[in-house]
């Protein structure tokens, strides 16, 4: 799992954008677990969240994968010499090589890969690689089977050795992540989310789905490229309708819906008896002193409900605390977030003060009368 380094943390003077949050690249309020649980909450739409997670984490699991594959064959042959005399290693190894040391970072859009060559490249050559070795693993003892030419079997049987000797290696006890790992993983997120009365399915276009159902299933692929276009339109469809209501409920504000609602009832009571306390005093002629009371319940309703109005607690905001469910606080730890929220929050009590003192005076210094 990606960690958000402080150093670019501290210099991100702006909002995130969706591809920094997906990727664990920043803090609170803003992070994964705050979206994730707005996804949850308020969109009501988490199995999109969930299926960009699992096609995330699949792509991670075939970079594991072949990172270990590259590893054992490069400790069983270390020596280029000898694997020079050992044809199945040394073809092995080639291909390997071709590998390069695939990066572990969070697997991004693919339309977010075109600005890094490096890693577009890398991701190609990955599918390229794991396409190649799903199709040997499924295909050469059939093809050994039915070859007749004795320089053909001798062919088929030196590539059922390279092919052997590499799901050896990657099912080994030294490896965590099987071939067999990889399938299960793709076909976990097609029964998922992808068929057509699946548990979770998601609303896709029709031909994406049946272009993933005819390569995963058909064709036999289970490499990352196979849920790219799924996974950029998915990707596409959150960063235009959820995570702008994110960021305003989330960088703007610091209040859940529920007790937004909560704070609404609480201030209409309190204007209530404000209301109610300031005629009192009025029409029964009180003296100052005592109307100087009726600041309590306008202070009261003012605050909740400038609340409501702005998704915004300004106390709890100043003290550094954003609500991620109702009545639970967390730290706020972004810093720009942080300071914006302070911004709005220092101008929010300015506007209640305003309200609440103008009430208040209102109904203090206005002449009594009896009836």
């Amino acid at each position: 799992m990606a960690s958000p380094s402080l150093l670019d943390v501290e210099q991100r003077n702006r909002l995130p954008t969706l591809y920094e949050v997906l990727s664990r690249r920043t803090l609170a309020p803003v992070d994964l677990f705050s979206f994730y649980i707005y996804m949850r909450d308020q969109q009501r739409s988490v199995d999109y969240l969930d299926f960009w997670l699992d096609v995330s984490q699949h792509m991670s699991l075939c970079r594991h994968y072949v990172r270990e594959l590259r590893r054992s064959v490069l400790v069983a042959t270390p020596e280029l010499e000898k694997a020079e005399s050992k044809g199945s290693s040394a073809a092995v190894l080639d291909n390997m090589d071709t590998m390069g040391d695939i990066p572990l970072v969070e697997a991004g859009p693919s339309n977010t890969r075109n600005d890094l060559p490096d890693e577009k490249d890398a991701d190609q050559r990955l599918s390229a690689f794991l396409r190649l070795d799903g199709h040997n693993t499924n295909g050469n003892t059939t093809e050994a089977s039915h070859e007749t030419n004795h320089h053909e079997r001798s062919a088929s049987d030196e590539q059922a050795r390279e092919s052997s000797e590499t799901r050896d290696i990657s099912n080994s006890p030294g490896h965590t992540v099987a071939r067999a790992d990889i399938r299960a993983s793709a076909e976990k997120v097609l029964y998922t989310y992808l068929l057509p009365g699946a548990e979770r399915e998601i609303v896709l276009p029709d031909e994406m789905v049946s272009t993933i159902i005819n390569l995963v299933e058909d064709d036999g692929r289970d490499d990352p490229e196979v849920f790219d276009p799924a996974k950029d339109y998915v990707f596409q469809a959150m960063e235009r309708d959820a995570f702008p209501g994110f960021l305003q409920a989330k960088a703007l504000g610091n209040l859940v819906p529920l007790s937004i609602v909560f704070r609404l009832a609480f201030a209409l009571i309190s204007f209530g008896g404000g209301f109610w306390g300031a005629f009192y005093v009025v029409l029964r002629p009180k003296p100052r002193h005592i109307r100087c009371w009726i600041i309590l319940p306008f202070v009261v309703a003012v605050y909740f409900i400038i609340t409501y109005q702005y998704k915004l607690d300004p106390v709890m905001a100043l003290l550094g605390y954003s609500e991620y469910t109702f009545m639970n606080w967390a730290p706020i730890r972004e810093p720009y977030v942080r300071k914006l929220l302070n911004k709005r929050s220092t101008s929010v009590l300015f506007i209640g003060a305003f309200i609440a003192a103008a009430l208040s005076v209102l109904f203090i210094f206005v002449p009594g009368t009896s009836l």
